[in-house]
């Protein structure tokens, strides 16, 4: 009976803590019926129970406290009030990301998010060894925001970051960027030999890595290149580390 106790306990004290993302406008006062991923989630997974509290944000920086007034077909909530949400970081920072092999770029892209990233861009460059085009590249991009959206749902974030389509090196190079840094394990700069900033782009190759010819593209466009240290480090574990290093120097 203890357990079971303890156990029901700790359901109702998660249920308090649920965020949802909605993609519409939220004015206090007044009745929304959720979307449909949103109401089965809570009535069907969470057997959310009327009179509960939930979180819902739309993007637009606020956390939405709402009543859950109805657990039928559909959930139905009042909007009771908003507060800014303050879990941004005062370094805006862009990853762009060079292409991985399925489950690593999804994994990649969620915890970038919940590093506080603001916005992703998909990097198609010479080693990349996922080829997307047509449909399945606007497949593959709805996929990842809808990551995106989960991991700002998780980790407290009420601005959801921007996911770009996926662009070939060449035409990124083009765009202006501030504080552009790509990682190269023969540079001699690392994070600490550079001047702090509020804005940043971080350029990380694929599997195999960036070409020489790549990195030489990259450092012409105006890119320092960047040491994380002594190691070699795989695609997805040295975007986090640059990411996070970032963060704690620059960020929050």
């Amino acid at each position: 009976m203890y357990h079971f106790c303890k156990l029901f306990v700790a359901h109702k004290d998660t249920m308090k803590h649920v965020r949802l993302y909605q993609n519409t406008l939220l004015n206090i006062g007044e009745e929304l019926t959720l979307d449909d991923y949103a109401s089965h989630h809570l009535i069907k997974v969470l057997r959310f129970p009327q009179g509960q509290n939930v979180t819902l944000f739309n993007g637009d920086g606020f956390n939405y406290t709402a009543k859950v007034l109805q657990v039928k077909k559909s959930c139905v909530v009042e909007l009771l009030n908003k507060e800014e949400n303050p879990s941004e970081s005062k370094l805006n920072l862009t990853l762009a990301q060079g292409v991985a092999k399925g489950e690593k770029m999804d994994f990649l892209i969620q915890k970038a998010v919940e590093l506080g990233v603001n916005k992703i861009i998909p990097i198609l460059s010479e080693r990349c060894v996922v080829k997307l085009s047509g449909d399945k590249l606007v497949k593959r991009t709805k996929h990842w925001q809808k990551i995106v959206i989960s991991a700002c749902e998780q980790s407290g974030r009420s601005v959801i970051p921007e996911m770009v389509s996926p662009i070939g090196l060449d035409e990124f190079l083009q765009q202006p960027s501030v504080n552009g840094f790509v990682l190269h394990h023969r540079s001699e700069q690392t994070l600490l030999d550079m001047a702090v900033a509020n804005k940043a782009t971080i350029l990380i190759g694929p599997e195999g890595g960036l070409s020489g010819a790549e990195i030489v593209q990259a450092t012409q466009a105006g890119y320092q290149s960047l040491l994380l240290g002594s190691r070699v480090l795989r695609t997805e574990t040295a975007s986090l580390a640059a990411i996070a290093n970032m963060q704690l120097l620059w960020g929050s």
